[in-house]
Protein backbone atom coordinates (compact mmCIF):
# COMPACT_ATOMS: atom_id res chain seq x y z
CA UNK A 1 0.00 0.00 0.00
CA UNK A 2 1.31 3.40 -0.92
CA UNK A 3 1.47 7.15 0.94
CA UNK A 4 -1.90 7.76 -1.26
CA UNK A 5 -3.54 4.46 0.27
CA UNK A 6 -2.12 5.80 3.99
CA UNK A 7 -3.69 9.01 3.18
CA UNK A 8 -6.88 7.91 1.80
CA UNK A 9 -7.00 5.47 4.93
CA UNK A 10 -6.85 8.14 7.76
CA UNK A 11 -9.03 10.39 5.89
CA UNK A 12 -11.86 8.44 5.51
CA UNK A 13 -11.66 7.25 9.51
CA UNK A 14 -11.41 11.19 9.93
CA UNK A 15 -14.28 11.84 8.66
CA UNK A 16 -16.23 8.74 10.00
CA UNK A 17 -15.12 9.53 13.45
CA UNK A 18 -15.81 13.59 12.99
CA UNK A 19 -19.55 12.80 11.56
CA UNK A 20 -20.91 10.46 14.21
CA UNK A 21 -19.43 13.54 16.66
CA UNK A 22 -21.23 16.10 14.95
CA UNK A 23 -24.25 14.22 15.30
CA UNK A 24 -23.42 12.88 19.20
CA UNK A 25 -23.27 16.83 19.83
CA UNK A 26 -26.58 17.49 18.51
CA UNK A 27 -27.41 14.75 20.99
CA UNK A 28 -25.86 16.55 23.98
CA UNK A 29 -27.06 19.62 23.00
CA UNK A 30 -30.36 18.40 23.15
CA UNK A 31 -30.48 16.91 26.53
CA UNK A 32 -28.13 19.32 28.22
CA UNK A 33 -25.15 16.30 29.08
CA UNK A 34 -21.84 16.87 27.62
CA UNK A 35 -20.76 13.55 29.03
CA UNK A 36 -21.95 11.44 25.83
CA UNK A 37 -19.07 12.11 24.13
CA UNK A 38 -17.45 9.56 26.15
CA UNK A 39 -19.41 7.13 25.31
CA UNK A 40 -18.78 7.89 21.24
CA UNK A 41 -14.80 9.04 21.80
CA UNK A 42 -14.74 5.14 22.79
CA UNK A 43 -17.06 3.73 20.24
CA UNK A 44 -15.45 5.85 17.80
CA UNK A 45 -12.34 3.32 17.82
CA UNK A 46 -14.22 -0.01 16.63
CA UNK A 47 -15.50 2.48 14.04
CA UNK A 48 -11.74 2.64 13.05
CA UNK A 49 -10.67 -1.06 13.54
CA UNK A 50 -14.08 -1.69 10.76
CA UNK A 51 -12.85 0.53 7.91
CA UNK A 52 -8.98 -0.89 8.55
CA UNK A 53 -10.25 -4.43 7.73
CA UNK A 54 -12.57 -3.17 5.04
CA UNK A 55 -9.72 -0.75 3.31
CA UNK A 56 -6.53 -1.62 4.21
CA UNK A 57 -4.68 -4.34 2.28
CA UNK A 58 -1.91 -5.69 4.95
CA UNK A 59 -1.19 -8.91 6.19
CA UNK A 60 -4.87 -9.62 6.47
CA UNK A 61 -4.39 -12.00 10.33
CA UNK A 62 -2.29 -9.46 11.35
CA UNK A 63 -4.92 -6.16 10.81
CA UNK A 64 -7.84 -8.71 11.81
CA UNK A 65 -5.72 -9.32 15.33
CA UNK A 66 -5.10 -5.99 15.78
CA UNK A 67 -8.07 -4.50 14.66
CA UNK A 68 -9.79 -7.20 17.20
CA UNK A 69 -8.34 -5.79 20.32
CA UNK A 70 -9.11 -1.48 19.66
CA UNK A 71 -12.95 -3.24 18.33
CA UNK A 72 -13.52 -5.06 21.45
CA UNK A 73 -11.57 -2.17 23.89
CA UNK A 74 -13.60 0.57 22.41
CA UNK A 75 -16.86 -1.54 22.20
CA UNK A 76 -16.55 -2.39 26.30
CA UNK A 77 -15.66 0.82 27.73
CA UNK A 78 -18.21 2.50 25.29
CA UNK A 79 -21.28 0.41 26.53
CA UNK A 80 -19.83 0.43 29.91
CA UNK A 81 -19.71 4.27 30.04
CA UNK A 82 -23.48 4.24 28.10
CA UNK A 83 -24.70 2.03 30.96
CA UNK A 84 -23.73 4.58 33.57
CA UNK A 85 -24.11 7.57 32.03
CA UNK A 86 -27.47 6.88 30.04
CA UNK A 87 -29.08 5.83 33.84
CA UNK A 88 -28.04 9.12 34.75
CA UNK A 89 -29.09 11.26 31.74
CA UNK A 90 -30.42 13.98 33.57
CA UNK A 91 -27.20 14.51 35.43
CA UNK A 92 -24.24 15.97 33.73
CA UNK A 93 -20.95 14.89 35.29
CA UNK A 94 -19.39 17.56 37.72
CA UNK A 95 -16.16 17.70 35.21
CA UNK A 96 -18.69 18.92 32.23
CA UNK A 97 -20.51 20.98 34.65
CA UNK A 98 -17.63 23.03 35.08
CA UNK A 99 -16.16 23.12 31.90
CA UNK A 100 -20.34 24.69 30.74
CA UNK A 101 -19.25 27.32 33.97
CA UNK A 102 -15.43 28.39 32.01
CA UNK A 103 -16.95 28.46 28.70
CA UNK A 104 -19.49 31.23 29.17
CA UNK A 105 -21.19 32.24 27.38
CA UNK A 106 -21.67 30.18 24.42
CA UNK A 107 -20.72 26.75 25.93
CA UNK A 108 -22.49 24.73 23.41
CA UNK A 109 -20.40 26.27 20.26
CA UNK A 110 -17.13 25.52 22.98
CA UNK A 111 -18.41 21.86 23.06
CA UNK A 112 -18.79 21.69 19.64
CA UNK A 113 -15.32 21.73 18.82
CA UNK A 114 -14.28 20.27 21.63
CA UNK A 115 -16.27 17.01 20.32
CA UNK A 116 -14.25 17.52 16.86
CA UNK A 117 -10.70 17.39 18.60
CA UNK A 118 -11.98 14.10 20.51
CA UNK A 119 -12.92 13.10 16.55
CA UNK A 120 -9.16 14.37 15.65
CA UNK A 121 -7.49 12.36 19.08
CA UNK A 122 -9.17 9.08 17.82
CA UNK A 123 -7.75 9.22 14.40
CA UNK A 124 -4.45 10.01 16.61
CA UNK A 125 -4.36 7.78 18.26
CA UNK A 126 -5.08 5.02 16.22
CA UNK A 127 -1.72 5.41 14.45
CA UNK A 128 -0.44 1.75 15.74
CA UNK A 129 -2.89 0.57 13.75
CA UNK A 130 -2.63 2.37 10.53
CA UNK A 131 0.80 1.29 10.55
CA UNK A 132 -0.14 -2.39 11.51
CA UNK A 133 -2.87 -2.28 8.85
CA UNK A 134 -0.13 -1.93 6.15
CA UNK A 135 1.75 -3.94 7.01
CA UNK A 136 2.32 -6.91 3.86
CA UNK A 137 4.53 -9.14 6.05
CA UNK A 138 2.93 -12.01 5.76
CA UNK A 139 3.72 -13.99 9.09
CA UNK A 140 2.91 -12.83 12.63
CA UNK A 141 6.02 -11.55 14.86
CA UNK A 142 7.21 -12.60 18.56
CA UNK A 143 6.18 -8.61 19.25
CA UNK A 144 3.13 -8.92 18.07
CA UNK A 145 2.15 -12.29 20.09
CA UNK A 146 3.68 -10.37 23.09
CA UNK A 147 1.59 -6.72 22.14
CA UNK A 148 -1.45 -9.38 22.84
CA UNK A 149 -0.54 -11.10 25.81
CA UNK A 150 0.06 -7.47 27.47
CA UNK A 151 -3.47 -6.82 25.52
CA UNK A 152 -5.05 -9.16 26.81
CA UNK A 153 -4.15 -8.17 31.00
CA UNK A 154 -4.86 -4.85 30.58
CA UNK A 155 -8.36 -5.71 28.65
CA UNK A 156 -9.52 -7.71 31.82
CA UNK A 157 -7.70 -5.66 34.44
CA UNK A 158 -10.33 -2.65 33.26
CA UNK A 159 -12.72 -4.97 32.83
CA UNK A 160 -12.53 -6.18 36.29
CA UNK A 161 -12.12 -2.62 38.10
CA UNK A 162 -15.04 -1.74 36.64
CA UNK A 163 -16.87 -3.81 37.45
CA UNK A 164 -16.03 -3.59 41.25
CA UNK A 165 -16.47 -0.06 41.13
CA UNK A 166 -19.97 -0.35 39.49
CA UNK A 167 -20.46 -3.32 42.49
CA UNK A 168 -19.20 -1.02 45.65
CA UNK A 169 -21.89 1.78 44.23
CA UNK A 170 -24.69 -0.50 43.84
CA UNK A 171 -24.93 -0.68 47.64
CA UNK A 172 -26.62 1.79 48.62
CA UNK A 173 -24.63 1.85 52.40
CA UNK A 174 -21.34 3.37 50.53
CA UNK A 175 -22.80 6.53 49.16
CA UNK A 176 -20.57 9.01 49.70
CA UNK A 177 -17.72 6.46 50.66
CA UNK A 178 -14.37 5.68 48.92
CA UNK A 179 -14.25 2.40 47.01
CA UNK A 180 -11.25 0.56 48.62
CA UNK A 181 -11.99 -2.92 47.32
CA UNK A 182 -10.40 -4.66 45.09
CA UNK A 183 -7.90 -3.28 42.80
CA UNK A 184 -9.01 -0.23 43.79
CA UNK A 185 -7.10 -1.39 47.58
CA UNK A 186 -3.99 -0.84 45.56
CA UNK A 187 -4.79 1.88 42.98
CA UNK A 188 -6.57 5.02 43.28
CA UNK A 189 -7.22 4.61 39.19
CA UNK A 190 -6.65 1.16 38.55
CA UNK A 191 -9.16 1.59 35.40
CA UNK A 192 -6.68 4.13 34.31
CA UNK A 193 -3.63 1.94 35.10
CA UNK A 194 -4.95 -0.80 33.23
CA UNK A 195 -6.14 1.22 29.99
CA UNK A 196 -2.86 2.51 29.63
CA UNK A 197 -1.52 -1.04 29.36
CA UNK A 198 -3.68 -1.66 26.47
CA UNK A 199 -2.24 1.32 24.80
CA UNK A 200 1.17 0.37 25.70
CA UNK A 201 0.54 -3.41 24.52
CA UNK A 202 -0.49 -1.52 20.74
CA UNK A 203 3.04 0.17 20.86
CA UNK A 204 4.65 -3.13 21.81
CA UNK A 205 2.03 -4.84 18.70
CA UNK A 206 3.71 -2.31 16.15
CA UNK A 207 7.05 -2.39 16.55
CA UNK A 208 6.94 -5.54 14.56
CA UNK A 209 5.91 -3.45 10.89
CA UNK A 210 8.16 -0.58 9.26
CA UNK A 211 8.02 2.57 11.36
CA UNK A 212 6.46 0.58 13.90
CA UNK A 213 8.43 3.00 16.75
CA UNK A 214 5.89 6.04 15.83
CA UNK A 215 3.69 4.18 17.42
CA UNK A 216 4.94 5.15 20.51
CA UNK A 217 3.14 8.52 20.67
CA UNK A 218 -0.41 6.91 21.46
CA UNK A 219 0.38 5.68 24.85
CA UNK A 220 2.85 8.94 25.80
CA UNK A 221 -0.51 10.63 24.50
CA UNK A 222 -3.09 8.53 26.62
CA UNK A 223 -0.14 8.33 30.05
CA UNK A 224 0.08 12.44 29.93
CA UNK A 225 -3.98 12.74 29.43
CA UNK A 226 -4.42 10.76 32.58
CA UNK A 227 -1.97 11.98 34.35
CA UNK A 228 -1.76 15.19 33.70
CA UNK A 229 -4.97 16.18 32.22
CA UNK A 230 -8.69 14.97 31.83
CA UNK A 231 -7.86 11.47 33.85
CA UNK A 232 -6.33 11.65 37.02
CA UNK A 233 -6.65 15.24 38.11
CA UNK A 234 -10.67 16.20 37.20
CA UNK A 235 -11.67 13.04 38.59
CA UNK A 236 -9.63 13.49 41.83
CA UNK A 237 -10.71 17.21 41.94
CA UNK A 238 -14.77 15.86 41.56
CA UNK A 239 -13.82 13.01 44.48
CA UNK A 240 -12.50 15.21 46.75
CA UNK A 241 -15.41 18.29 46.22
CA UNK A 242 -18.25 15.00 46.89
CA UNK A 243 -16.40 13.29 49.73
CA UNK A 244 -13.45 15.13 51.01
CA UNK A 245 -11.54 14.14 54.26
CA UNK A 246 -12.62 10.50 53.31
CA UNK A 247 -10.86 10.84 49.58
CA UNK A 248 -7.65 12.61 51.24
CA UNK A 249 -6.91 9.77 54.05
CA UNK A 250 -7.68 7.32 50.58
CA UNK A 251 -4.80 9.41 49.02
CA UNK A 252 -2.29 9.47 51.36
CA UNK A 253 -2.49 5.55 51.97
CA UNK A 254 -3.09 4.73 48.12
CA UNK A 255 -1.04 4.73 44.59
CA UNK A 256 -2.15 7.19 42.30
CA UNK A 257 -1.81 5.12 39.26
CA UNK A 258 0.31 1.78 39.19
CA UNK A 259 -1.15 -0.98 41.64
CA UNK A 260 0.77 -1.54 44.42
CA UNK A 261 1.19 -2.05 48.14
CA UNK A 262 -0.95 0.56 50.97
CA UNK A 263 1.84 3.40 52.09
CA UNK A 264 2.05 3.34 56.17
Amino acid sequence: MGSSSLIFLVVICLLACSGIMVLVWIWAFKIRNAGVVDIFWSYNFPVIALLLVLFADGFAPRTILACSMIGIAGFRLGTHLMVRIVSHIDEEEGRYQQLRKEWQPNPDRAFFWFFQAQAISNVLLAIPFFIIAINTAPNLSVLEYIGTGIWLIGFFGEAIADWQLKQFKKDPKNKGEVCDKGLWNYSRHPNYFFEWMMWLSYFVFALASPYGYLAIISPAIILYLLLKVTGIPATEEQSLRSKGDKFRAYQKTTSVFVPWFKKG
